[in-house]
């Protein structure tokens, strides 16, 4: 078994929210840097700047997976993490298509920037990536399937573009395994709290209650990541996985399992 840091929530330049410096290559030295072993780019609604995001991390050595953060038709966010970058892009010609599109106005969003495999700017995205596509949370999980992919519910405890926050429930026919919490309670990982003999931090508290709240997640891993749109913002090396071959199909299949 192998123990492994992961950050599975990180934007790029091309998210219109994602601060120029968040080139992949940039991400990928950062992540570097932090010693991170596994990360994930998941722009909004695309995953053009994927390809030259595996080639930097191949060069570091670092497990990279290609990905995306999908608004769906509520606006719900999810996290869509893919084995392979054929089936990542596949789905990113399938969601851009289900795209409502609208002009990006640059000077109110910023600007959405392809990036080449020599981390230069190679265009932008004219239609504005953070809009909903035309695809309902309900069918979210066997669409990934399809691109031999998995679904996670994005910072499911925030007060906006989340599961519980736009639909006030979690569907009782869901069938992810796996959700990201941010836990915005949790004031740092080392802060502490006694309940009778046991010691939690703070995390541990905040996620006890969204379980306790959310009879579902019983029977879900929670993730945490950092949703990075600045370099500075990509997680320490904090959170990890147990998996048990270093690769891009185990780590999928270890964050699905409960």
């Amino acid at each position: 078994m192998y123990k492994v840091s992961y950050d599975l929530h990180i934007h790029s330049c091309l998210s219109p929210c994602g601060d120029e410096d968040m080139t992949p290559g940039n991400i990928v030295g950062m992540a570097a840097i932090k010693e991170l072993n596994v990360i994930a780019l998941t722009d909004h609604n695309s995953s053009r700047n994927c390809s030259p995001f595996l080639k930097h991390a191949e060069c570091f050595g670092i497990i990279a997976i290609p990905g995306m953060e999908l608004c769906t038709r509520e606006e719900v966010h999810v996290l869509c993490l893919f084995e392979e970058l054929q089936g990542a892009l596949e789905f990113d010609s399938f969601v851009y298509e289900k795209l409502y599109k609208v002009r990006n106005k640059e000077e109110i969003f910023g600007r959405q920037l392809l990036i080449n495999d020599r981390d230069e700017v190679s265009g932008k995205e004219e239609y504005l990536l953070v809009n909903a596509a035309d695809i309902g949370f309900d069918e979210v999980y066997e669409l990934v399937k399809t691109y031999d992919g998995i679904m996670i519910p994005a910072h499911i405890d925030k007060s906006s573009n989340s599961l519980l926050s736009n639909l006030g429930f979690i569907p009782p026919d869901s069938r992810f395994t796996c959700a990201e919490a941010v836990c915005r309670e949790a004031v740092s990982t080392s802060g502490i709290c006694s309940v009778g003999a046991a010691v939690f931090s703070k995390e541990e508290e905040a996620l006890a209650d969204l379980r306790r709240n959310n009879p579902y997640l019983q029977n879900c891993r929670i993730i945490n990541n950092s949703d990075a749109h600045y370099l500075e913002h990509i997680h320490e090396p904090v959170h990890f996985l147990q998996i048990e071959e270093m690769n891009r199909k185990e780590i999928l299949k270890a964050l699905v399992k409960p």
